[in-house]
């Protein structure tokens, strides 16, 4: 499944044996008749013509006696093998499926006001990027529990995992009957900024109406998705959008920087809460520049340091002091290497763009020696697929003795 994506209830991947393989493999041994088969009738002949492509038994009878003519029918045995294997396997449908997660960045985030709900107004541009967890779904045959597993600790496996209020709602607005065993495989950090539990979440909407036969549109799951997560329906874009309201009104766009765009995510181990940096931000203390003027900027002329605003930055840092400081020592260290450093999301990973190497005093020195590195680059998705895992990634995270830890 690495590198193939997901088309809209087709090319999947099932759990079921394929039955055109059973009934082709079938009909190779099936097809060896006995010569001493006569059909009824004073002069019959039988011909087996075989090929490498298809079997065909001919039979052929005329009598004498009335002086009829000769008739011949013609029977395909693979076709009729194919058409039925194609019904078994429409009956058993799909009982695994495994989806590539990605996760997404923010390359400027305005926040624009507060609302009256007590959430904020915001304009970004959001854009997908290939790390990404990856997520097995098969079919349970339970009729009243999902049941999660991960590879990591400290996930939730229970409703207030993301994956599970995502199938909850599918259920609720379709009245699916299905549930599942999901086992989840963590590779992007938890409290980096970085979307990953809204990309879970997208995810498993997208399986769940894999499963159940398309019963709802692209359009239905993102206006669905709204209702448990400000930044899931994004996932639904087709990989670059600019996004205002709380997050949930998203304008799907052209990528307006190269996909190739090279990248280095630097997270430490620290966390920044979202609600905290809320509580901290200072409206009257926000970037003044429209927002909509920062987007022609980035498709005119690319990411610069300039246009990578982000208004979550400041309480970021206060929050988290040393992820200030963090920035500060990359964009320094990266003069000439890096086209812009900046934070995404609420924090706490610091995106770096124009390398994916991080700056060697991240390996130096011990302060660091645990932090997360991932190299990246943008991905998009066609209409009706899901995103497809890119064919090599490099991420890691750094050990207590500064070695990379790979997640392949």
């Amino acid at each position: 499944m690495a590198s193939s994506s997901h088309s809209l209830c087709s090319n999947q991947t099932y759990g079921s044996y394929n039955a055109r393989s059973h009934f082709n493999s079938f009909n190779k041994g099936f097809l060896s008749l006995n010569s001493s088969f006569k059909p009824r009738g004073s002069s019959s002949f039988i011909k087996k013509i075989q090929s490498s492509r298809t079997h065909l038994i001919r039979a052929a009878s005329s009598d004498s006696n009335n002086a009829r003519q000769k008739v011949e029918v013609v029977y395909d045995l693979e076709d009729k093998f194919s058409k039925i294997a194609d019904e078994v396997d429409r009956n058993v449908g799909m009982t695994r499926l495994t989806l590539f997660s990605p996760c997404k960045i923010n390359v400027f985030l305005r926040i624009t006001g507060k609302r009256a709900d007590g959430f904020h107004d915001l304009a970004s541009l959001f854009h997908v990027i290939s790390l990404g967890d990856k997520i097995k779904f098969s079919l349970s045959p339970s009729k009243s529990t999902d049941r999660l597993t991960t590879n990591v600790p400290g996930v939730p496996l229970d409703d207030k995992n993301l994956i599970i209020k995502a199938l909850n709602l599918f259920r609720r607005k379709t009245s699916s009957d299905k549930y599942f065993w999901i086992h989840l495989d963590k590779k992007v950090p938890t409290g980096a900024g970085l979307g990953g539990g809204s990309s879970n979440a997208a995810t498993a909407l997208w399986a769940a109406n894999q499963f159940s036969g398309c019963v709802a549109t692209e359009k239905d799951l993102q206006d669905w998705s709204s209702e448990i997560g400000s930044d899931i329906p994004f996932f639904f874009s087709h990989g670059a959008a600019y996004c205002t309201g709380r997050g949930e009104v998203v304008e799907d766009i052209p990528p307006p920087v190269p996909i190739d765009t090279p990248m280095v995510l630097i997270k430490p181990q620290e966390a920044c809460s979202t609600a905290e940096v809320y509580k901290r931000l200072r409206l009257d203390q926000t970037s003044k520049i429209d927002p909509l003027t920062l987007l022609e900027k980035i498709s005119k002329s690319g990411i610069s340091q300039d246009v990578c605003v982000n208004d979550l930055e400041a309480p970021a840092f206060e929050v988290l002091p040393s992820l200030r400081r963090l920035k500060q020592r990359i964009a320094a260290a990266g003069r000439g290497q890096y086209d812009a450093v900046f934070m995404s999301g609420s924090g706490s990973t610091i995106v770096a763009v124009g390398s994916p190497d991080p700056p060697q005093f991240v390996y130096d020195d011990d302060e660091y020696k645990n932090v997360f590195l991932s190299e990246a680059n943008f991905i998009t998705r066609s209409d009706n697929q899901w995103y497809a895992e890119p064919h090599s990634l490099h991420e890691g995270a750094l050990s207590q003795t500064g070695s990379s830890l790979s997640f392949q």
